[in-house]
């Protein structure tokens, strides 16, 4: 999983829509410090480093399993 730029501009877009969970590259850790908490309040972000984690925290948990069996 690769780092992206823009991220500011994305959780700002990210919240007027209400989304509230956002996954990021871990190398993206340091951009979301960066922005004031009042921008990111309520806002729950999950760093990953492998696309693993990504389907671990997209999917409910009971359906991983099946998605990694047809992997």
């Amino acid at each position: 999983v690769l780092p992206v730029g823009g991220i500011k501009e994305k959780i700002l877009a990210a919240k007027r829509a209400g989304i509230k969970e956002i996954i990021l590259s871990g190398d993206n850790r340091k951009d979301i410090e960066d922005i004031d908490s009042r921008y990111t309040k309520g806002m729950r972000f999950s760093y990953v480093n492998e696309m693993i984690e990504v389907v671990q925290h997209a999917l409910l948990k009971e359906k991983v399993a099946n998605a990694l069996k047809v992997a």
